[in-house]
């Protein structure tokens, strides 16, 4: 957990859930469904997508984005309470993960340094943050491994 803080109240409670409602909205689920299925293998991958306007991919991409963009700097602003953000908002340090090898380069692509900021703060802004995105991006090589290794078998 984060550094302590003051115990969270029912309305940071309700703030949470919230959160989590709009995960389940239908047009979000099908862009978590598709960040949880696409594997960048460099920054040019991540690029393309977000250069590929008009497409349900791109639009998909910035949704789930901009959302765990949002909600970090919600809770590293103390909108939401960082104890409960820490605790229940794990799909971002998810998609942190996948992007991370790529975000400078992709920063200086695209001329945007503030991408990715946010989330960027709030995952690797503790100690406790910085162990949960390594035991991430463990769990996501030995998925990507499993998936090459099925493709191969096809």
């Amino acid at each position: 957990m984060p550094k302590k803080t003051k115990p969270a109240t029912s309305a940071d409670a309700q703030i949470v859930l919230q959160l989590y409602d709009f995960r389940r909205e239908a047009e979000m689920r099908k862009a978590r469904n598709f960040i949880a299925n696409f594997w960048p293998k460099s920054a040019d991958d991540i690029v393309n997508l977000a250069m590929a306007f008009g497409t349900p991919e791109n639009a998909w991409m910035r949704q789930v984005f901009t959302y765990w963009d949002m909600a970090a700097c919600l809770a590293s602003r103390g909108a939401i309470h960082s104890g409960l953000a820490f605790d229940t908002l794990g799909e971002m340090w998810f998609v942190y993960a996948k992007v991370k090898p790529f975000i400078k380069e992709y920063r200086q692509k695209m001329g945007v340094p503030e991408a990715f900021a946010n989330i960027e703060k709030f995952v690797e802004g503790t100690p406790e943050g910085r162990q949960r995105l390594k035991m991430m991006q463990e769990r996501l090589a030995r998925f990507s491994e499993r998936l090459s290794k099925a493709k191969a078998a096809d």
